[in-house]
């Protein structure tokens, strides 16, 4: 009977190890760089980018006005750069698959990217889950089949069991019921007695033209989930050259089948295994094949899964709160995934990522701006040699490790699989001998644990369960590895694939302690400020809300507590502080930083701060008026034509008044409009003000006087008489006063 090997799952190709004293601890090696070249080269036959074209392009809006709602413009714009591109599968109204023959898929997307009437362009390339090979230290026995510290992982950690994460007092409070997990994967052997009724309906998202679609490996782009296997041959070698290289040689590796086993196999069911998450549901979404799959199929993977519309495929009908991807490549974080990752996130899904198995930088897309990126652990605490490493780790969780060189491996991750060497056999569990390892088995085991903590807190979003997981972990230990583990460094190129022992900048904030991440999400209180307006002018006035805050299921916010921690000589309340909102008046620049604390009623308690930022206000009041040296008996012309107001506001009222000097002058008309009418009566001074006010309430005001002068005399006849006029004009005080509302 075939069996499955001992592997590492993640990453790229068919590794040979080392069989030196020592290397069952390094876990697998990374594909050199000629197994690289030869797997570019493989594809370079046919170039393939995905392209996403600016909102404003001709293209686009030709397509518009045609009423075509795919984008297909590989012909117009190869036309335009010379090249002979050909249309790939349509991702939306301005995103599409670009095909191209005699240059590779990163020369065409540089060349694409250059087009004006593309947004950007990146290379569509294979993902594949990383194989490590059945050495003779991993070697196969006669003896006890399961490892002799069984689920260990899922058991309170101890001093031998260092990185074991809680899971079982997790249990005291969830399950995972209600929550939906996607594993995005190889597809699924739901015949597994062991994953009975763990299943929704799932979706194959793999492109007819990718090695997962060949004939005997399933059919493409349906509503099938179902792994047929992907097993690589020197036949497939031979005849697709294009797609496989021998590097992808190996058996199937029901891949998917063993990530779902750990994130929710069932139960307390007599049964097997036990799942992180035994009662949450499980999506599966197929988008590995043969070696690996495409990144657009990934992509599409994972906005299928969140609920989002894809091209050619039914909407999901049940999104998922939490997503799996035990999958990946080198490189940095493409547009195209961070887009779509950017989507599910501003959902509030949770997405959880293997980091790798290349002992060297995170790849992509656990590198991807959000994500919960998980790297590997020995059972000592330590980072297991072949995980990947580096800032991009948000949290490190069990991975598996032997110990030994040879026998029995000791501390693998146990979980559901099939013995079938190519084509599905029976349903069996890996064990001691027949064992799997690897960093695509730590991020089930924190999926599994965000579905407990969804399911504990409906509210979480996924932003805030990627903190609490950070919050909650527990530090790394300094002591316990091998003699010769020293501390892990930066990734700078060269493979850390041995024991090392773990920092916040390599492997994330702690190790994962599930207990008290689910603790954490039932007693979660997070406090949220909103400012408007979130910038202000000094004497602006600013309302506060708290309405984004929430708490736990079940429960509600008993009090809040506003206060102001910083600039408190530019802001004042107006407003009581006890309430769900709040009111200050700002007086002078800078910034305000203002504190809220909630507390739930169970006497749970959250804060956060808020910085405002206050500018000086460039509002002004001005008057000009016409004629500007009145006679007694003038009408005079005012104006506020001269009064400025902040960028991005409006002044909304105007106030005229006499201050002083009213026996002299009256108003005639309107005093509230942006002119006004002013008749003179008697000589002397008159002091006006004007008073602005804009759209946020923010006033300014202004005093000017005008002198008024009598009205010349008449000088009776033949003595050639003489007057003169004296009137002094527009005095300006120039007196600005600045007032709050």
């Amino acid at each position: 009977m075939a069996m499955i090997k001992g592997r590492t799952f993640l990453l790229a190709g068919l590794l040979a190890l080392s069989t030196a004293a020592g290397a069952a601890e390094q876990g697998p090696l990374r594909a050199t760089a000629t197994t690289a070249a030869r797997s570019e080269q493989a594809g370079s036959e046919q170039a393939r980018v995905i392209v996403r074209y600016r909102e404003d392009s001709s293209v686009v809006r030709a397509a518009a006005a045609r009423g075509q709602v795919q984008a297909q413009h590989a012909g117009t714009l190869g036309a335009r750069l010379g090249l002979r591109l050909q249309d790939g599968r349509p991702m939306g109204l301005r995103q599409q698959l670009v095909q191209a023959s005699g240059l590779s898929s990163q020369a065409l997307a540089e060349r694409l990217a250059q087009d004006p009437q593309v947004e950007w362009a990146v290379p569509d390339r294979r993902r594949r889950a990383a194989f490590v090979p059945n050495d003779p230290f991993f070697a196969s026995g006669q003896a006890s089949p399961m490892p002799p510290a069984g689920q260990w992982w899922l058991r309170p950690y101890d001093s031998t069991l260092v990185s074991a994460t809680r899971t079982t007092r997790a249990w005291d409070t969830s399950r995972g019921s209600g929550v939906v997990v996607a594993v995005l994967d190889t597809g699924v052997r739901s015949e597994h007695p062991d994953l009975a009724g763990r299943f929704l309906p799932g979706y194959n998202m793999i492109s007819p033209d990718s090695g997962g679609c060949l004939t005997g490996n399933g059919s493409c782009r349906n509503a099938d989930a179902t792994d047929p296997g992907d097993w690589v041959s020197q036949t497939d070698v031979n005849n697709h050259p294009s797609l496989f290289d021998s590097s992808c040689l190996g058996d199937s590796s029901w891949h998917g089948t063993q990530v779902s086993g750990i994130v929710g196999a069932g139960t307390n069911n007599a049964l097997g295994v036990a799942g992180v998450a035994g009662s949450a549901q499980i999506l599966p979404v197929r988008v590995l094949g043969k070696c690996g799959g495409y990144d657009s199929d990934i992509i599409d993977g994972i906005r299928w899964a969140a609920g989002l519309t894809v091209t050619g495929a039914p909407v999901n009908p049940n999104p998922a709160q939490v997503i799996n991807l035990s999958l990946g490549g080198s490189g940095a974080c493409g547009t195209a995934y961070q887009r779509a990752i950017n989507e599910v996130l501003a959902l509030g899904v949770t997405v959880v990522v293997a980091a790798g198995n290349e002992g060297d930088a995170v790849g992509a897309p656990a590198n991807c701006t959000g994500v919960v990126a998980v790297g590997g652990l020995r059972h000592v605490g330590t980072k297991v040699g072949y995980s990947s490493l580096g800032p991009q780790v948000a949290i490190s969780a069990p991975a598996g490790n032997c110990v030994n060189e040879s026998g029995a491996c000791l501390y693998p991750i146990v979980t559901t699989a099939n013995d079938g060497a190519t084509t599905p056999g029976s349903s069996i569990y890996t064990d001691a001998f027949n064992y799997s390892v690897g960093t695509s088995f730590s991020a089930p085991i924190v999926a599994g644990t965000a579905a407990l903590m969804k399911s504990a807190n409906a509210s979480l979003t996924g932003s805030r369960i990627r903190t609490l997981l950070r919050a909650t972990a527990r530090p790394f230990p300094t002591t316990g590895g091998d003699a010769n583990s020293g501390v892990c460094h930066a990734p700078n190129g060269t493979p850390q694939d041995s024991e090392c022992y773990c920092t916040t900048s390599t492997c994330g904030a702690g190790m994962l302690d599930s207990a008290a991440a689910v603790a954490a999400a039932v007693s979660d209180v997070a406090a949220v400020i909103s400012a408007s307006p979130s910038s202000a002018v000094a004497g602006a006035r600013v309302t506060l809300s708290s309405s984004g805050s929430s708490v736990g299921s079940g429960r509600s916010i008993a009090s809040y507590a506003w206060s102001i921690t910083g600039g408190g000589t530019l802001a004042s309340f107006v407003s009581a502080t006890n309430a769900a909102s709040a009111t200050l008046d700002t007086s002078g620049a800078g910034t305000v930083t203002v504190s809220l604390t909630i507390t739930d009623d169970q006497g749970h308690s959250g804060s956060t701060t808020l910085a405002l930022p206050v500018a000086s206000s460039s509002l002004q009041a001005a008057i000009s008026a016409s004629p500007s040296a009145p006679t007694v008996g003038d009408s005079v012309a005012l104006s506020a034509a001269g009064s400025t107001v902040d960028s991005g506001r409006s002044i909304a009222s105007y106030q005229w008044e006499i201050v002083d000097g009213g026996t002299r002058a009256a108003f005639s008309g309107s005093t509230t409009g942006a002119t006004a009418t002013l008749t003179t009566s008697a000589a002397g001074t008159v002091t006006l003000r004007l008073t602005v006010t804009d759209n946020q309430g923010l006033s300014s005001s202004v005093e000017q006087s005008l002198q008024i002068s009598a009205q010349a005399a008449s000088s009776g006849g033949g003595g050639g008489g003489s007057s003169w006029p004296f009137g002094l004009g527009l005095g300006l005080a120039g007196l600005a006063l600045r007032r709050r509302r």
